[in-house]
Order: structure tokens, then C-alpha cells, then sequence
């Protein structure tokens, strides 16, 4: 069954993986990959690792033993909802948050579905701020419908927001071409028709809806750009033109790629033609004032969530450097060459994870909505660390690891009578460790780091959420600098009044929650590292 809205009071569902992938069928987008168009996505090989990675969000949920940190209580409805359709009620709700996060991109890479997560609670905050700014309720009940609607049915949302953006000097209503930006043509008395593209959302052909949103401030002239709304990704008029997810079935040059055969990512640019959205699911038509801070608002989420993402990526790649400083015979603990790169990995990976646990720490309050934001600052911060310092983790995994990596010969040699029993001999090191043991581990770190997937994760690290020179205005933009400033200054004995007019001191500390007041509702959960056995 597709929804269930019949009644809206009704307990909501908890799908698992499995019926995830069955609740696909219940869809018919016009999804395009390499040329081909795609006839059920369900079924198609090329989009499988993706539609693997969404199910474990789901199977999770339903682990006795996972889903403490996977679910939530949503106080609203009194349903326990994915946490990724969970809006944070408490400061530990984000860490417990960027905890699944990680979790889940141990398993996968890439969660994917955090971004509804990231969404939903900017979506959560504008309708409030929408509500103060006009006197009226009408936002908020819209957009507590469009949640009761995800969370009941344990919707998968894909997140539209990154624009075409066409020549990048000018601004949406000045493009030679409007579609390079989504906007409205069309306002009538039952909703809007919206055209346009979004150039980059992530997981869309797997995805049960599309929640468009604006990807930048708009002023006056772009109003008819500021546009938010929700609608089914078969939608009449919507065409996705996707890539791959991973690297499924292909015969690769150093044979089948061990993760990324199970596990990737699609994205996709979305075509709007012509799309009809009814009013109940726009949220934002036109009220370029707000466009700002619905856009700042997902955009500190997502990068408090990227954060956890890959930290589970490099809880991987430190887990796979280890082995193969094992399969190659050599103890990091006794060898200084080995062992500072290792640290350096897990420096890397656990400093921008603390930035994630520090954003989460001092939370504050939306002053509108009151649901909890990241501390901007920590995540901003910690989302740069991880966008300039993947291609450190990869080069330190390469480091521990050796040349091996891209040098061994292709598996079909591994059942080669001519060649096998040879390479099985010399190309062991650890007499404790088999030789397959040793090459799977050293194919595991070349798909994750050094071919097209491992390309792959960089630039989406670098970009995602937003490119560094963004990350670094927010910083400055957020940062505290004043009370540095009038720091030195009363330790120098100046006596200056505190001037906000001056430049300089302008941004002042804001207001920290104390420890109590942030952490008795939502209280985080502490999870230690998944363990798995041999034959998960």
C-alpha cells in the first residue's frame, strides 16, 4: 500500500528493509541511467547498492539492539519514529543523531537518508518562523501534517535543493535560461506548478518523495524562486537523469569491487516541467525574507550530520588500515612508521567527530519552532575538517597499507591453475594470516580509496553540505570574535565600553544552555562501536 492517510490519527507504520524495497513498487518515476530508462526501479542491478544502503536505515530501526539510537519518541504524536524522521526535541537528540549517523555509515559508506532528517527539521523551523512573522497558525499545522504524513507511512525523502545554478555571476531571476533555477510559473486557486532543475539529490531514484528547497537567499526580484514544497517522485513531469549506485556488476579492472558491489550512492539531476504541487504541500511560495533561513537552518543540520557520516567512513578505513598492517606482518604498536600514521587516522577522524559532539552539546533552541539546532559553529567547523582532511585519511590508509593495494593482479588469477598456487605463496606475508585474508583486505582499501568509488567520496566530502569557502563564512560569520577582542582589551586595562556598532566586536558568545536544562528530555545514548560476526 502506497499511504495510508485515511486516518491520520492512526499509529504509524515501521517498515523493514525488505518492505522498503517492496514499497518501491507502489512507484513509477521516469528515471534515466546511462541513457537507459529504467522500468522498475526495484529491480534495476545498477541502482542496487543504493536501495541496499536505504534498508539498512530501516532494518536498524527494528533491532532490538539498535534501536535505542535508531528510533525516537516524537512527543507531538507519541509515535516512535525513525531517527531519521525524528525533529530534535533536546540536545541529546543530536547527538544520538550524529551516533546513528556514524552507525550507519559503518555499515554502508553513505546513510543517505539522514538528509530527510536534515530537512525535515529546517522545514520544522521555517513554518514556525512563517507563523510569527503573518500572526497565524496555518504554517505550522501544514507542515505538522507533511511530518504526520513521512513519519506514519516511514517515508524515504530526497532532499532537492542544489540548483542548476546557470551562470554563477548572476542571480536565479537573472539567468538567460529560469530553468537553471526551480521557480514558480504558475499560482492557482488548488497550488502551484513549479519548473526548473536541481542538479544533485542524492539517492533520488530510491526515494519515495522529493522535498524541494531553495539552495540560496533570494531578494525581492527572485521571489518567484523561493519555493518549498513536497511532492511523489513519479510526479507527473519530474524526470530524473541519474548515475549508478556504487559499482554493481561491472567487471572491473582489478576484478568485483568488494564494498561498493553492496553499498553506494546514486544521484541525480531532476527536470521539473510543468509540475503541479497542491497548496497542502507548499511551505514556502514566494516569501523570499525567509529563504535565507530556511536554506542556513538545513544547511547547519546536514553539516552536523556529515560529520557522523564520515566518521563512520574513516571507522573503516582505520579498521582496514589495522588488518593490513597485521596481513603485512607488522604490529603498529612496535613499529613508530606505522603506528603515527594510524594515530594520525584516528586524530583525524575522532577531532571533527568531536566538533559533531560539541555542536551537539551546546545546542540551542530554535527561538520560533524551539526544536534544537547545532551549535553552528562546532558544525561548521567540523564539517571543513572532514571536507579538506578525506584525502589525509586516504593517503594515511594508503600509507599503512603499502603499494599492494593497487598492485595485486585481478581475482580471476586467484583460481588461475597456472598462477594461483604461486601468488598464494609469495604474495604472503603473516604466516598467521591466509593470503586471501590478506588481498581481500588490500581490494577493500583500494575500492574505498583508490578508484572511481574512492574519487567518489571525496568530492563528495569536499562539496557536500556545502564547499569550504561556505563552511568558512559561516565560521566567521558565527564565531564569537568580540568577546576575544574585549578579552585582550580588559586584560590590557583599556576600559572600552562595548561598542555594537564596531565591526570587530560585533559577534558576541550567545547564551549556552546549562547541562540540565539541555539533556533530561532526549538524553543521549553513549552506543560503543557495532560489533559484527564473520557472517554478517
Amino acid at each position: 500500500m502506497r499511504e495510508d492517510n485515511a486516518n491520520p490519527a492512526a499509529a504509524n507504520r515501521r517498515m523493514s528493509g525488505a518492505e522498503y524495497r517492496a514499497s518501491l513498487r507502489d512507484y513509477r518515476p521516469r528515471v534515466y541511467v546511462d541513457g537507459r530508462l529504467i522500468e522498475s526501479v526495484a529491480d534495476e542491478t545498477s541502482l542496487q547498492p543504493g536501495i541496499n544502503a536505504l534498508a539498512v536505515s530501516y532494518d536498524f530501526a527494528l533491532d532490538p539492539a539498535k534501536a535505542p539510537l535508531m528510533t525516537a519518541l516524537q512527543s507531538a504524536s507519541g509515535w516512535t519514529v525513525n531517527r531519521m524522521l525524528h525533529i530534535n526535541e533536546a540536545a541529546g537528540d543530536l547527538l544520538n543523531k550524529l551516533e546513528a549517523v556514524r552507525l550507519l555509515c559503518q555499515e554502508t559508506g553513505c546513510a543517505q537518508r539522514y538528509l530527510a532528517h536534515d530537512a525535515l527539521n529546517a522545514l520544522h523551523q521555517l513554518s514556525a518562523r512563517l507563523d510569527a512573522a503573518h500572526g497565524s497558525n496555518e504554517q505550522r499545522a501544514r507542515c505538522a501534517a507533511y511530518l504526520a504524513h513521512v513519519q506514519r507511512n516511514d517515508l524515504a525523502l530526497g532532499i532537492a535543493m542544489t540548483d542548476a545554478k546557470g551562470e554563477r555571476a548572476r542571480r536565479p531571476h537573472a539567468q538567460t535560461n529560469a530553468d537553471s533555477y526551480v521557480h514558480i510559473v504558475e499560482r492557482r486557486r488548488d497550488g502551484i506548478v513549479i519548473s526548473g532543475t536541481k542538479a544533485i539529490v542524492t539517492g533520488a531514484p530510491y526515494m519515495h518523495e522529493l522535498l524541494v528547497m531553495p539552495s540560496r537567499n533570494m531578494q525581492a526580484e527572485d521571489a518567484d524562486f523561493a519555493v518549498c514544497c513536497a511532492l511523489p517522485v513519479d510526479a507527473p513531469g519530474v524526470t530524473l537523469i541519474a548515475r549508478p549506485a556504487g559499482r554493481p556488476g561491472e567487471r572491473l579492472e582489478h576484478g568485483a569491487a568488494p564494498f561498493s558491489r553492496r553499498y553506494g550512492q546514486s544521484t541525480a539531476v531532476v527536470v521539473f516541467d510543468q509540475v503541479f504541487v497542491p497548496w497542502e504541500r507548499v511551505f514556502l511560495a514566494g516569501e523570499w525574507q525567509h529563504s535565507a533561513a530556511l536554506t542556513y537552518a538545513y544547511a547547519t543540520h546536514h553539516r552536523h550530520s556529515c560529520i557522523g557520516a564520515r566518521a563512520g567512513f574513516g571507522d573503516l578505513l582505520i579498521g582496514a588500515g589495522a588488518l593490513m598492517c597485521e596481513a603485512n606482518g607488522l604490529d603498529p604498536a612496535s613499529k613508530a612508521s606505522l603506528r603515527e600514521p594510524m594515530v594520525e587516522l584516528i586524530k583525524i577522524t575522532e577531532g571533527f567527530f568531536a566538533c559533531g559532539v560539541a555542536a551537539s552539546v551546546y545546542a540551542a533552541p530554535d527561538e520560533h519552532s524551539g526544536s534544537f539546532m547545532p551549535e553552528p559553529v562546532f558544525a561548521n567547523i567540523g564539517k571543513l575538517l572532514l571536507a579538506t582532511q578525506i584525502y589525509d585519511m586516504h593517503r594515511l590508509a594508503h600509507e599503512v597499507s603499502g603499494g599492494l593495494i593497487v598492485a595485486l593482479p585481478g581475482p580471476d588469477e586467484d583460481h588461475n591453475p597456472a598462477t594461483a598456487a604461486t601468488l598464494a605463496e609469495v604474495l604472503r606475508a603473516n604466516p598467521e594470516v591466509p593470503y586471501a585474508r590478506r588481498i581481500e583486505v588490500a581490494r577493500f582499501i583500494e575500492d574505498l580509496t583508490a578508484s572511481y568509488q574512492g574519487g567518489w567520496y571525496s568530492v563528495i566530502s569536499l562539496h557536500g553540505g556545502g564547499s569550504p569557502a561556505a563552511l568558512k563564512q559561516e565560521i566567521w560569520r558565527n564565531y564569537p570574535l568580540g568577546n576575544k577582542v574585549e578579552l585582550v582589551e580588559r586584560l590590557l586595562e583599556r576600559g572600552v565600553v562595548h561598542d555594537p556598532a564596531r565591526p570587530i566586536t560585533r559577534n558576541r558568545q550567545p547564551g549556552r544552555c546549562c547541562a540540565a536544562g539541555c539533556s533530561q528530555t532526549g538524553q543521549a545514548i553513549m552506543l560503543p562501536l557495532a560489533k559484527r560476526s564473520d557472517s554478517t
